[in-house]
C-alpha cells in the first residue's frame, strides 16, 4: 500500500480528503436526513408544533421549536433542525427570511423565519402524520 493510499484511509468512515469532496450544504443534507431516521418521533412532534403555530397566523422559527418541543436530556436539540425541510420541501411551508435568533445559546445569529405556504396540505399532512400517545410521551 502506498503512504499516500494509506493517509486517506479511516477507520471511521470517508478519509477527509474525500470528505472535502462534497459541498457543505450536500453534508448538511445528509446528516439532517440521518436526524430524521434516528430521531423520528421527535421531528414529527416538532413539525406538529410548527404547523400548530403557523396554522394559528403566527410565523415560526427554530427558536420556537426549542421552547415547545421537550426533549429528553439525552438528546441534542440540534436534531429539530431537520423539522421544516420536508414541509419546505413539499410546499406546505416557505421561508420568510431571516430573524434573529432570541435563544441566549445562539447570540442573536440569524434563524430562519417560516410561515404558512398551504393551509390546506398543512391539515391534510397533519392527519395523514399523527402524533400517538406512546410518541407523544416520548
Amino acid at each position: 500500500m502506498t503512504t499516500t493510499a494509506y493517509r486517506k484511509m479511516s477507520l471511521f468512515g470517508p478519509s477527509a480528503a474525500s470528505r472535502k469532496c462534497k459541498s457543505g450544504e450536500a453534508r448538511k443534507q445528509e446528516r439532517l436526513t440521518l436526524l430524521q431516521q434516528l430521531r423520528a418521533v421527535h421531528i414529527r412532534r416538532g413539525q406538529h408544533a410548527l404547523l400548530a403555530r403557523l396554522l394559528a397566523g403566527e410565523t415560526a422559527t427554530a427558536d420556537d421549536g426549542h421552547r415547545i418541543v421537550e426533549l429528553p436530556p439525552d438528546i441534542d436539540p440540534r436534531c429539530l433542525g431537520a423539522v421544516p425541510g420536508p414541509l419546505a420541501k413539499a410546499g406546505i411551508i416557505r421561508s420568510n427570511g431571516f430573524v434573529k435568533s432570541t435563544r441566549p445559546k445562539r447570540h442573536a445569529s440569524p434563524t430562519q423565519e417560516w410561515i404558512l405556504a398551504d393551509p390546506a396540505a398543512a391539515v391534510a399532512w397533519l392527519d395523514s402524520n399523527p402524533v400517538d400517545a406512546e410518541e407523544a410521551s416520548c
